[in-house]
């Protein structure tokens, strides 16, 4: 119990990194992204951390050059999606009449079959900013059928997107001393900053339909007018 209340506490994850450094990084990375019983694993607030014990090592006694974290964590994250995609083309629709269990909740596939059916592809690369989403969209896309050259492509650019950009933001702004008084408040503007990029598309996407429907309705406005004219 300790280790799973540490996972969600900003000081836990600290002491977690300290003592399990690169290794437990990489399995909870992998597992998260890979197998369907990660969804409950603190993507985000695991690589802001990890980015801020790399930052103030030596407050940590730890040891973390920020380069190789985030090359193995790059691998990490790319292994763990095609992980998930595999299962999905192997077991299919099997896995959505599923039972519940404590560690697989049908609910959360669904979830993010809509996505996927919302977003087609890109759902690989806006899924990693969106927890519980991000463990379950790869495996949705290998039971859609999803091409897997095209997969691995949204897969590898997604999956070090997320990587650097997470642990970036948590190396430079460790350094703040404001940020390690209130890592806490840091690590929930974090999340919320982690789905922008999924708001930014919505958005962006509302509007492209928006303009598509008044394009197409110009149209029938103007043969309307001729008609009544006539």
């Amino acid at each position: 119990m300790d280790f799973l209340h540490d996972l969600h506490d900003p000081d836990g994850l600290k002491r977690l990194i300290a003592a399990g450094g690169y290794l437990l990084l990489f399995a909870i990375i992998f597992a998260e992204t890979g197998l369907l019983v990660g969804f409950f694993l603190p993507g985000d607030s695991l690589l802001f951390i990890a980015g801020f014990v790399a930052a103030n090592g030596e407050k940590f006694g730890v040891d973390l050059a920020i380069g190789p974290m985030i090359l193995l964590l790059c691998i990490a994250a790319i292994v763990g999606d095609t992980v998930g995609y595999f299962i999905g083309r192997k077991a299919g629709p099997a896995l959505f009449s599923k039972p519940d269990s404590r560690f697989f909740k049908r609910k959360h596939l669904e979830n993010a079959h809509a996505f996927y059916e919302k977003h087609g592809p890109k759902t690989i690369v806006l899924a990693r900013f969106v927890p519980i989403v991000r463990t379950f969209a790869p495996t949705v896309a290998g039971a859609a059928g999803m091409d897997y050259r095209q997969f691995l492509t949204y897969n590898i650019l997604g999956g070090i997107g997320w990587i650097v950009s997470m642990t970036l933001l948590g190396y430079f702004l460790g350094e703040i001393p404001i940020v390690e008084k209130n890592l806490d408040k840091a690590v929930v503007g974090i999340v919320i900053l982690s789905i922008l990029p999924m708001v930014w598309h919505a958005v962006k996407e509302k509007k492209a339909a928006k303009s598509r429907g008044a394009s197409l309705a110009a149209p029938s406005v103007e043969a309307a007018t001729k008609e009544s004219v006539n």
